[in-house]
């Protein structure tokens, strides 16, 4: 009861807000007011819509692409972990029920199907079951896999009362994490590291994480396990050997460190640092705020210039990541430019352009938002010049969201992640330095 009065009143204030907007009067929210509310009402993606049997997210809200409400994305529940937790620390959310979400959705997980210690990129929230993301795609997904203890990691240090609940949430993800078999996953090689594994068809998929991409928290976990380590060869030989690793070039002014040419979609520089603190952070590749930067600057000037002559392309409106859009779904760049912009990609990059994102996030809200705003924050994307707005909203664009801004606020969870002994290990290990190493 206590927590269908909280929402209550947050669909409330939403709703109070978003009638402000309509109305158009001259009372703008500050700053501060404007982040609570999207954080809040992003939120509810996770709280409202996880999945009513295992708590985990949901894909997407919409039915589509030939899925339904039972496919939960763990990816995107290491997202939704990190966004409740925010919920929490910010009062929104009452610790004991915040807590006993992520406990229903660690013990979930705990008897769901796992192969070596990994899970798959979506699974069945009612069974635990795989449901394949491919033909050949029917198991483990280890790039997904990281993003889920990335955020149950975190839950693990949040959690830390001595009682029945937050004892249960540390003990289920300390026994997951310690069972994850990353060295399963080089295929007994010094110099490889692979994302896929199936019991049905083996090693097909075949694909390496090489980079600059979405991936190197993979290795950050992989480097930090206790009992199944990667080592640093791999993070050499496999990670950073790769025609798309260093770049070096310029872009509209802009040197960009590593990558594909105009850096490729925003979540490149925030999903792996939903808790990787990019701050100071370097290692003999690179210095990963200057990259994460220089990448989100690229991507704003490209807008801004827009060479495509985009409708509604400018300094108010930008980001372009992978999201749905008017022809299916795409991973939006520079380079790949159809005219969709995505708020999650300059709203998750509040950290690294602040104005820059708070003028995005003031003109998606009080321009677009009798479009763009509904009952889970922004819809994911847009298309001005085919009058285009999702219907969607997807749980891998909404967790950042959450995530990212309170990052900017307050760097809760990259104090949170960093301070994990293993991690600062794992990071020693392959090379890298950071003021929050001790």
């Amino acid at each position: 009861m206590k927590a269908k009065i909280l929402i209550l009143c947050l669909l409330y204030a939403s709703v109070l807000a978003y009638g402000q907007k309509n109305n158009k009067t001259t009372d703008k929210l500050s700053d501060e007011a404007l982040l609570d509310l999207v954080q809040k009402q992003t939120i509810r993606y996770f709280w409202d819509f996880g999945h009513p049997k295992s708590g985990l997210a949901r894909e997407r809200s919409n039915v589509t692409f030939g899925y339904g409400h039972e496919t939960c994305t763990i990816g995107g529940t290491g997202f939704g972990v990190m966004a409740i937790i925010v919920g929490v620390e910010r009062g929104w959310i009452k610790r004991e029920e915040g807590a006993e979400r992520i406990r229903k959705i660690v013990n979930f997980l705990f008897k769901a199907q796992s192969y070596h210690g990994a899970f798959a990129h979506w699974m069945d929230g009612e069974t635990g079951k795989t449901i394949p993301f491919g033909r050949k795609d029917d198991g483990a997904d280890l790039v997904e896999t990281a993003y889920l203890f990335q955020g149950l990691l975190c839950a693990r240090e949040y959690f830390t009362k001595d009682n029945n609940t937050e004892r249960d949430i540390r003990q289920k993800t300390t026994w997951m994490w310690d069972e994850l078999e990353f060295d399963w996953f080089t295929r007994e090689s010094v110099n490889q590291l692979y994302w896929h594994w199936s019991p049905n068809n083996g090693w097909a998929m075949n694909f390496e994480l090489r980079g600059w991409n979405e991936t190197l928290i993979t290795y950050i976990l992989g480097a930090s396990s206790k009992r199944y380590p990667i080592t640093r060869e791999h993070y050499i030989k496999c990670w950073a050997q790769s025609d798309h690793f260093k770049n070096g070039k310029e872009f509209y002014g802009i040197k960009l460190p590593l990558g594909f040419d105009y850096g490729g979609p925003l979540f490149f520089s925030q999903y792996s640092f939903l808790g990787l603190d990019p701050r100071g952070l370097k290692d003999q590749y690179a210095d990963y705020w200057q990259q994460n930067l220089n990448h989100t600057l690229i991507n704003y000037k490209h807008c801004v210039i827009n060479p495509n002559k985009f409708k509604g392309y400018g300094p108010n409106c930008w980001g372009l990541t992978a999201s749905d859009n008017h022809e299916g779904y795409n991973a939006h760049a520079p380079d790949n430019d159809l005219g969709v912009i995505t708020p999650t990609a300059a709203l998750s990059a509040f950290p690294y352009t602040p104005k820059e994102s708070m003028a995005a996030l003031r003109y998606f809200y009080e321009e677009k938002g009798d479009k763009l705003w509904g009952e889970y924050g922004f819809k994911d994307a847009m298309n001005e010049s085919k009058n285009w707005v999702a219907e969607s909203y997807l749980a891998i664009d909404q967790g950042p969201i959450v995530v990212m801004i309170e990052n900017h606020r307050t760097g809760l969870f990259w104090k949170l992640f960093m301070g994990i002994p293993e991690i600062q290990q794992g990071l020693k290990k392959l090379g890298f330095e950071s003021p929050q190493m001790k």
